[in-house]
C-alpha cells in the first residue's frame, strides 16, 4: 500500500472516530438534560467516548507520526462537520417553534 492512500485511511478513520465522539457529545447533551440522572449520562458517555476514540487512534496510528496527523486532521474535520449540522438542526428547531 503505498504511503499517501494508507494517510487516506487514516484520516478517514479519523473523520469516523470524531463523527462518534462529537456526534455522541451531541447525543449525550439532548439526552443528558431530559434525564433525573445526567451525571451518569456524561460520566458514562466522557468514559465510552474517549477510550473508542483514543483506543482508534492508537490502532490507525500505528507508531507512525504521520498517521496520527491525518487521523487528527480528519478528526478536527469531523468536529467541524457535527458542528454544522447540529447547529442546522438546532436552528430549524427553534424556528418550527417561533
Amino acid at each position: 500500500m503505498t504511503d499517501a492512500f494508507t494517510w487516506i485511511l487514516a484520516g478517514l478513520a479519523g473523520a469516523a472516530l470524531g463523527a462518534l465522539f462529537f456526534g455522541g457529545l451531541w447525543w449525550t447533551v439532548r439526552c443528558g438534560m431530559q434525564s433525573n440522572r445526567p451525571a451518569l449520562w456524561f460520566l458514562g458517555s466522557v468514559v465510552i467516548r474517549t477510550g473508542i476514540t483514543v483506543a482508534g487512534f492508537y490502532w490507525v496510528g500505528a507508531d507512525r507520526w504521520q498517521r496520527y496527523a491525518a487521523c487528527l486532521l480528519g478528526f478536527l474535520i469531523a468536529r467541524r462537520a457535527v458542528t454544522y449540522f447540529t447547529r442546522q438542526t438546532t436552528e430549524d428547531r427553534h424556528a418550527s417553534e417561533s
